[in-house]
């Protein structure tokens, strides 16, 4: 069936400055299938509608599609309610979100927050800025050599000042996959909540939030096929019912008067004002996509991909991978004979092979590395060993110009 794949991108039969496109970004951005581009195209063309507000049909008929997207989430990740689900604009909001409304009530002078030394920016500038009205401060978790967490470090954070733990799933830039399941348990021993970054884990493993027992979950839409603007926030209903709204507005009210208002019901207390129902339902279409094909054989096709395109490119003169941690999903990071990555991402660009340079919203943790950056490469269900032959080919005639 994954050889079928790649019949359902279009996209991926374009040419760029004359060559066949490789698109190795998916950690950045995944391309969209037939299905899901079809869902959004029909929902405009047929029921568009703003939801939850009318009594004519396109509105129920579109309420009835946001409110199953959110069931398809809600069954995707194992959440034990539906409305344990709020509908955001992808992970950043999500952690904002959860930053600035648990901030505002459980947050005083001096408390603290951890977070890693992997983490990506979204993940710790939201909590700089609740940190700074409060009076909070940061704590961070440093990780080995090989990229990896240090539990005992992490262990030894832990004060009476904790108020949450903030942690990524699975690093965008090394590729490791924490053991978020342990770190949670070690936080709830402390009675201390734990947000998962699942930007990327949500892709990377077979997610069970009742299982890891995390009280948030984040991820994004457009990182597993989906489009953008839409993304989830998984929050256990305990917070959620005693966090205040985020924002202000239509549908997360119940009554409203110049006086006083009144704030609706979980989740549509976190959604307000219009959502994006295409995107929600294009959302639903991705998760069904994904599993019409099965988690199981699209990690394994990733973890194949992954550990294939190491050996290959190991090969290469001047190879040196960032990040070697022993439990590692499909991100492969790179620096070729100490060049600087956006001349290696440049040169690819040309021969038609899409990867991502720079920091990648990790600029604590390129200090941590002292790089200034890494070249990147990551990997999707329609992606091919053929593509990593390329990929290797391009790499082996830029290290001899290099």
């Amino acid at each position: 069936m994954l050889e079928d794949i790649r019949t359902q991108f279009s996209i991926l039969d374009q040419q760029v400055h004359n060559n066949k496109l490789v698109y190795l970004d998916n950690a950045a951005s995944t391309q969209k299938p037939d299905c899901v581009l079809n869902a959004v195209d029909n929902y405009y063309k047929t029921i568009n509608s703003n939801v939850h507000r009318g009594v004519h049909l396109l509105s129920q008929l579109a309420t009835m599609e946001y409110e199953n997207a959110r069931k398809t989430v809600q069954q995707f990740i194992h959440a034990k309610h539906h409305y344990e689900i709020v509908f955001t604009r992808g992970t950043t909001e999500s952690i904002n979100l959860v930053a600035a409304t648990f901030g505002r009530k459980f947050f005083s002078k001096d408390d603290e927050i951890i977070i890693s030394a992997m983490e990506h920016h979204s993940n710790i500038v939201p909590w700089q800025l609740i940190a700074e009205q409060v009076g909070a401060k940061l704590k961070i978790v440093p990780i080995t050599s090989q990229g990896e967490i240090e539990i005992e470090a992490y262990k030894n954070l832990f004060s009476e000042k904790t108020k949450i733990v903030s942690i990524t799933h699975v690093s965008n830039v090394l590729g490791t996959i924490n053991p978020v399941k342990e770190m949670i348990q070690i936080a709830h021993q402390h009675q201390v909540p734990v947000l998962v970054d699942g930007a990327q884990g949500i892709k990377s493993e077979q997610v069970d939030v009742q299982d890891l027992d995390c009280d948030f979950y984040c991820f994004s839409g457009h990182k597993i096929y989906a489009p953008m603007g839409i993304g989830v926030l998984y929050g256990k209903e305990q917070y959620l019912e005693q966090m205040p709204p985020y924002q202000g507005g239509g549908e997360m009210i119940q009554k409203v008067t110049f006086e006083k208002t009144t704030f609706n019901e979980l989740p549509f207390k976190f959604e307000a004002g219009t959502p994006n129902v295409g995107g929600a339902i294009g959302l639903k279409a991705a998760i069904e996509f994904m599993q019409s094909i099965g988690m199981e054989q699209l990690i394994a096709h990733d973890q194949s991909l992954m550990r294939y395109a190491k050996q290959q490119m190991s090969l290469v003169e001047g190879m040196r991978f960032i990040g070697e941690a022993g439990q590692q999903a499909s991100v492969i990071s790179f620096i070729l004979k100490e060049s600087h990555p956006a001349d290696v991402g440049t040169l690819l660009d040309m021969m038609g092979i899409a990867i991502r340079t720079g920091h990648h919203c990790a600029e604590p943790l390129m200090e941590v590395l002292q790089i200034p950056g890494t070249a990147r490469v990551s990997f999707a269900a329609y992606n091919t060993k053929e593509e990593i032959n390329r990929l290797v080919e391009a790499l082996q005639k830029i290290s001899k110009m290099l």
